[in-house]
């Protein structure tokens, strides 16, 4: 279930309490949730991961991201977060993974970071990033 973008960036769909501790396992120490609270009655509440996360010694921050986009501010959210990690590995997870997926992709871009290999890792994971090519090109090259 847990997909990985790059050596410390796993991305998921919608985990449980009991994957909190497969991603401890494989040495995640923070759990980013861009799923937003309440999006469809089958997902586990971020208040559950949050407490089996803390439970497990990993942080948790909630960065939601809804269908109708991205805004500069999930970026920043992002890049703080995965700051804070320090040496730690990340999970970030949604619905399908996509959503988190499209958020590092952007972040990344605006860092500075190739698009094409940003995609190239992406799509390894088995996430296409075509939808947001054309921002992440603008992010890289800081036209926006």
């Amino acid at each position: 279930m847990l997909k990985r973008l790059t050596p410390s960036i796993f991305v998921s769909p919608q985990i449980d309490v009991g994957t909190v501790e497969e991603a401890r396992a494989l040495g995640v120490t923070l759990i980013v949730n861009n799923r937003p609270e309440g999006e469809s009655p089958d997902q586990t509440p971020g208040a559950q991961i949050e407490a089996a996360a803390q439970a497990a010694g990993m942080d948790y921050v909630a960065i939601p991201v809804s269908h109708s986009g991205f805004a500069p501010w999930q970026l920043d959210a992002l890049d703080e977060a995965l700051g804070a990690s320090g040496e730690g590995k990340v999970l970030c997870y949604c619905r399908s993974g996509t959503r988190s997926t499209l958020l590092w992709a952007l972040a990344r871009a605006r860092a500075g970071d190739e698009p094409d290999a940003i995609a190239a890792m992406a799509l390894d994971a088995g996430y296409d990033v075509t939808p947001i090519r054309e921002m992440m090109h603008a992010l890289a090259a800081g036209t926006i």
